[in-house]
């Protein structure tokens, strides 16, 4: 009865729907992926591998979820999580990177079935978690504009179209400045065409490493991004939009997502919160109960890219390296901007969350574990040192 159900309330604004989802996230958020591979030592083929794995796995679950609790869940790489394996794996092997993955899926997974989520969630104050994201992706705002001294015309045209994009269509922004970006470097000769080429790539599985080290320095960092920045809003758009589905069966199913995908690079699944609202409103239908097919669509669609997925890895090794730089950093001005407000608005939390954000931004490993877990350490004693001092 359901599959026959579901045709029914599918609808072309539907479709649409579910494709500007897909089409957004991979626009504004797959260059900052590829540089997480990167860093994480993995080469193009297996940076497309790991791509197909993503777009797999948020498909199933995407559809999968959308479909049982007939409401519009959509799932999705966790952007901010990317951003962190950017700054935090140069110093770790690949073995340890998959390492990583799976610890931090095996703990998401374990607050999903416990039921742990809201609890642990709410002893870690929300300033000081917004504040230690500003922190890791404070390094890609920067290198955005740092590239205009060696791209100046591409870079340039870039931040105009960002600009003139969030006057005019906020929601699409970050598409108009890739578009501008490949035409810009299409004029200039910039794209290497030889290295773009549609190619099917098989996920690999690697072997994990697990270290103390690594466990603890982007590990805990990794989950505590993935809740607090990832799931935390996406539970959150979901009850904006008037829905209430079980909260730790969601969780629990991202987790194990996560745990499986691990070794074959899905470093994240996590419930979508900025995509996700596409196929919330009233574009997707004006009926509330029926939205829930947009959202399966774009199951659909994750599912086409990641059987692409190795195309997609091959084109940006394409790109000139400005221009991923640019997109990173032009695509999380918004968080950025979001994250740095939400850490320093109240003034009770504020010196805390402020010693979290500059130990983050400042890079510096202590005893080999990365700036992060530092940044949250010296936010949580320096808001129990202040909080006990205000209370005597």
């Amino acid at each position: 009865m359901q599959a026959p159900s579901a045709l029914r309330d599918l609808s072309v604004s539907a479709l649409v729907a579910g494709f500007v989802a897909v089409l957004v996230s991979y626009a504004s958020s797959a260059a900052i992926v590829f540089q997480a591979a990167e860093a994480a030592g993995a080469s193009p083929a297996q940076i497309g591998g790991w791509l197909s794995t993503l777009g797999l796995g948020m498909g199933a679950t995407s559809l999968g979820l959308s479909l049982v609790y007939r409401t519009p869940i959509l799932t999705a790489w966790s952007t901010p999580g990317a951003a962190l394996l950017a700054t935090s794996l140069g110093d770790y092997t690949l073995a340890e990177a998959i390492g990583v993955f799976m610890f931090s899926g095996a703990l998401v997974l374990a607050c999903g079935i416990t039921g742990l989520f809201a609890r642990l969630m709410a002893r870690i104050p929300h300033a000081i978690a917004a504040a230690m994201l500003a922190g890791v992706l404070l390094r890609f705002g920067l290198e955005a504009f740092a590239a205009l001294d060696d791209a100046f015309v591409l870079v340039g045209a870039m931040c105009a179209a960002y600009l003139l994009g969030r006057r005019l269509w906020p929601r699409f922004a970050v598409l108009g400045v890739l578009a501008t970006g490949l035409a810009i470097a299409g004029v200039q000769g910039e794209i290497d065409t030889a290295r773009a080429s549609v190619t099917l790539a098989m996920p690999a599985p690697i072997m994990p490493e697990f270290t103390l080290a690594s466990l603890i320095g982007v590990g805990v960092p990794l989950f505590v991004v993935s809740m607090a920045s990832q799931n935390a809003p996406g539970v959150a758009t979901l009850r904006a939009a008037g829905y209430a589905p079980p909260i730790s069966p969601l969780i629990a199913v991202t987790g194990l997502a996560t745990l499986v995908l691990a070794p074959l690079g899905g470093f994240s699944i996590c419930l979508a919160a900025i995509t996700a609202a596409i196929c919330m409103g009233p574009e997707a239908h004006p009926a509330p109960e029926r939205r829930y097919m947009a959202a399966a669509c774009a199951g659909g669609f994750y599912l086409l890219a990641g059987v692409f997925g190795g195309s997609i890895g091959t084109l940006f090794d394409a790109l000139p390296q400005a221009l991923i730089v640019a997109i990173a950093g032009l695509a999380l001005l918004t968080t950025i901007g979001g994250s740095l407000h939400n850490a320093l608005h109240d003034a009770r939390q504020r010196d805390a969350a402020l010693v979290t954000f500059l130990i983050t931004a400042s890079g510096v490993s202590l005893l080999g574990v990365g700036a992060a877990f530092w940044g949250l350490v010296g936010g949580l004693l320096t808001q129990g040192m202040l909080g006990a001092t205000r209370r005597a």
